[in-house]
């Protein structure tokens, strides 16, 4: 069985965009890892896994959340309360408390995936607002087995952004 997921971050407001990736993807789990700037009740969150990000002054998000599917644990959350823009210490920290084989998180609005100290660190960028790179995106996150994780970078208008040096497939 082949598994997917979706990982957004910092749409800030967008509705439409986040409606449209849904409708995209046939994926297992949509994650979005705060700063939507909308109510938890808000229907485009529906089907969204969604945690707490710095502008999100509505609702009750939780902080970070995790999640198991196809043999992975998952870690989301903003990234803010771990000061993701300075370094990823913090962040890898805490993946390896709660025993994650992959952290999403946003915060910085920069594309980012990497493998340290064994944990898989994703951060989708932004589809509102990139930083870094020019391009807004999402992480689109696929495996048959929870060894060979293949992350692909997209544009929230369905173009796959081969311009990220962080496409790649990574062993677990």
């Amino acid at each position: 069985m082949k598994y997917k997921v979706v990982v957004v971050s910092d749409s800030h407001g967008l509705k439409e965009e986040l409606q449209t990736i849904q409708k995209r993807h046939d994926a297992d789990l949509f994650i979005h890892c705060g700063d939507s700037e909308l109510e938890e009740s808000d229907p485009v969150l529906a089907g969204y896994e969604v945690v707490k990000g710095n502008c999100d002054w509505f609702g009750t998000f939780r902080e970070e959340t995790e999640l198991e599917l196809g043999g992975l644990r998952f870690y989301a959350t903003h990234g803010h309360l771990y000061d993701v823009k300075r370094s990823l210490q913090k962040i890898t920290y805490r993946a390896l408390e709660v025993d994650a084989h992959i952290v999403c998180f946003g915060h910085s609005h920069v594309a980012y995936a990497e493998k340290n100290d064994g944990v898989l660190l994703l951060n989708p960028g932004s589809i509102r607002a990139p930083r870094k790179f020019s391009e807004p995106s999402y992480i689109f996150i696929e495996w048959n087995t929870p060894q060979q994780v293949h992350v692909h970078f997209y544009h929230p208008d369905g173009r796959k952004l081969d311009l990220f040096p962080y496409d790649a497939t990574f062993s677990l």
